[in-house]
């Protein structure tokens, strides 16, 4: 048991959790992060409190951000939009097909110089050399380019997902793990790539959080299975686990309901397909 506070370099980015030690940060402070490249500036967005998980192996908050703190790092915010800006213009005179995703810069890092990493995306492999040359004379310090798959793009760039949400990849996922059509199919969901599609263009990574629940729904009826139902005989339309519901529609008269699986009793006999409308 101990004390842990969250914090983030990025408004609505990736939440970093830290021990405070025996600074007391508010939602809203300044702190100091330690990083391989020293201490960095982040935001408290979840102020510090007591917490039931072991916070050993987490890593401690160096302090709390000074007036020189904060001019450092708006040093460093300058720095990063003017590489982004120098990088743009000379993407377009290489003529290169290139997108700037983001700039990293770091002052006077392990290696005792400046540093700034380019992160960018494009369609195949590109020879940069010359570009990297003339960023590296344009903006007086060692550059290193960085091409990001469609994913970690929109995990750099962050984003609203179609549930009107801060994308998960930008925000608490930490892996990225394999998403399948097979997931999209057994959750009943259209394959309409529109609407299981994220921000990067591949398969949403929330389609893996429910798969287990619908993978493991043995008792559930399958879709077009006969079923009986308060209302009388009907066939299985879709189901719903998370709700612990199916919806079928009613041989009598074609409507569709919504029932209860308690209430649903269906036999393993698949229905005619003559009986289908």
């Amino acid at each position: 048991m101990g004390m842990l506070c969250a914090v983030s370099f990025h408004r609505y980015g990736r939440l970093y959790y830290l021990d405070p030690g025996e600074f007391r940060p508010q939602v809203g402070d300044k702190v100091l992060v330690p990083t391989d490249e020293g201490p960095e500036v982040a935001e408290c967005v979840w102020a510090a409190q007591w917490t039931s998980d072991d916070t050993d192996g987490f890593p401690r908050l160096a302090g709390l951000a000074q007036e020189e703190d904060l001019r450092r790092d708006e040093a460093l915010r300058r720095r990063r939009a003017e590489a982004k800006v120098a990088a743009k213009r000379l993407i377009r005179e290489h003529g290169l097909p290139m997108k700037v995703v983001a700039v990293d810069h770091v002052r006077g890092g392990t290696e005792g110089g400046e540093r700034s990493t380019i992160y960018f995306t494009a369609p195949h492999r590109v020879d940069f050399r010359s570009l990297v040359r003339d960023l590296g004379a344009t903006l007086r310090c060692r550059v290193e380019l960085r091409q990001l798959s469609a994913r970690d793009s929109a995990r750099v760039q962050g984003g609203i997902g179609s549930c009107g949400r801060d994308l998960c990849c930008a925000t608490f996922l930490t892996d990225f793990e394999p998403v399948t059509i097979r997931m999209a199919k057994d959750q009943d969901l259209p394959l309409n790539p529109l609407r299981i599609s994220g921000a990067c263009g591949r398969l949403m990574c929330c389609l893996k959080f429910e798969h287990p629940l619908y993978s493991e729904s043995s008792a559930y009826p399958a879709s077009g299975q006969r079923v009986e139902t308060p209302a009388g005989t009907a066939k299985v339309v879709s189901r719903h686990p998370p709700s612990e519901t199916v919806t079928v529609r009613q041989i009598a008269d074609g409507s569709t309901r919504r029932c209860a699986l308690s209430d649903v009793c269906g036999s393993r006999q698949a229905y005619d397909t003559r009986d289908r409308t």
